[in-house]
């Protein structure tokens, strides 16, 4: 599916709350500009048997204390096995998701500080992440960029 139908996707099943289609409306040159960087269309997530997505939590080698939680994103349903051992687990599962969705989940997602997109099948040493805290930023300087007023030129009188 293409990035620009997985948009349309999007804004279809979002709640009609009034709010909801037109931010992913507002956020989608981010969403597919960030999507464009990956090497898939769509991914694999690991959910658990409610469908909550599977946080990892990892921790820093050298500094112990310091630790982040990621949802790793899978190109292949075989790859879920390199991370995890999800295959062992009966309360996992992994679902086929766009990849602008799995980015507009990000928004969401308090727990998560990161998805980790593994980009070469069967390999963890390629991956692309999206930190949540930037993207939010970046998702705030969109918004911001289409609120503000335009110009007003000086000679309007």
């Amino acid at each position: 599916m293409d990035l620009e139908a997985q948009i349309q996707l999007l804004i279809n099943n979002a709640p009609n709350d009034g709010v909801t289609p037109n931010l992913v409306a507002a956020i989608a040159p981010l969403l597919v500009a960030i999507a464009q960087k990956l090497r898939h269309s769509q991914y694999y997530i690991l959910q658990d048997s409610e469908g909550s997505w599977v946080l990892t939590t990892l921790r820093h080698r050298a500094s112990p204390g310091i630790e982040k939680r990621v949802v790793y994103a899978f190109p292949t349903i075989q790859d879920t096995s390199l991370i995890l051992d999800a295959g062992l687990d009966p309360h996992l599962g992994a679902v086929i998701t766009p990849s602008t969705h799995i980015l507009f989940q990000l928004v969401a997602l308090e727990p998560v500080d990161s998805i980790v997109f593994l980009e070469t099948p069967g390999k963890t040493t390629h991956t692309y992440e999206v930190r949540r805290d930037d993207f939010q930023k970046r998702i705030h300087k969109e918004l911001k960029k289409q609120r503000s007023p335009k110009s007003i030129p000086p000679n309007i009188a």
